[in-house]
């Protein structure tokens, strides 16, 4: 099965359609998918729900996206650094679900492991709770009892990641912090489409160096990235 394609827009072809629901990786500005963002932004395919920490900034990552007004829902934990991504949902433009960043992570990699829906304690009491199920369960040997929230897991049409290493049967290897949504949004995908920074030799990583297994990877390119910085603060001049 061939995984590896030329560009972006190669490895997208015949998978986007207005509507559909796309988790991506990424934190910030650290290990966000963008060469796949803009080729989803230059296909034009709208009405999308992202399952994403954050929506980038205004002019890079999935705000390029905002700015086309192409997503209709963000199922985000951070709304900050990006004032398109909060204009909209001030306005009343863009629907927002709040998710507490551990509850997000583990919805995507409760989809991927097949898991339609957990129990957590995190957001009790709060307006992440409403709405949803609760239930006390015993917590140690005296027969206390807190109560818990159901949230469910994330079953995406489309997964973007950004990898640092692959092979050719798309076994990955993350660089550092930015390997974080990376992998639970790669597994909660039907389709998960990965750019990196180098393609190497099937055989040449250490099975104990691969961060997620190729049998989550559908397609793969290989492409050149921008290395931001989201905020730069630097001492006055002298």
């Amino acid at each position: 099965m061939k995984k590896v394609y030329g560009s972006a827009a190669e490895a997208l072809d015949g998978i986007l359609f207005d509507g559909m629901f796309i988790a991506a990786g990424g934190f910030g500005l650290c290990g966000i998918p963008e060469l796949l963002l803009e080729a989803i932004k230059e296909a034009g395919t709208k009405d999308l729900t992202f399952a994403s920490n954050n929506a980038g900034v205004d002019d890079f990552g999935i705000g390029i996206l905002l700015q086309t007004r192409q997503v209709k829902k963000m199922i985000s934990s951070y709304v900050g650094e990006n004032k398109e991504f909060m204009r909209q949902y001030l306005g009343g433009e863009l629907e927002l679900e709040f998710n507490p960043q551990g509850t997000l992570a583990e919805r995507m990699r409760a989809g991927g492991c097949g898991i339609p829906g957990f129990y957590t304690k995190t957001g009790v009491g709060t307006v992440i709770a409403e709405g949803k199920e609760h239930k006390d369960f015993p917590t140690g040997p005296d027969g206390a009892m807190e109560t818990y929230i159901m949230e469910r897991g994330i079953f995406a049409d489309l997964a973007i990641v950004k990898a640092w290493k692959a092979d050719p049967t798309g076994n990955l290897v993350f660089r550092k912090t930015a390997r974080n949504f990376n992998p639970p949004a790669a597994m909660c995908g039907k389709v998960c489409v990965v750019e990196v920074e180098e393609i190497v030799e099937t055989g040449s990583l250490d099975p104990d160096h691969i961060h997620l297994p190729g049998i989550y990877v559908h397609r793969l390119i290989q492409g050149e990235h921008e290395k931001r910085i989201e905020q730069r603060t630097t001492r006055p001049a002298a």
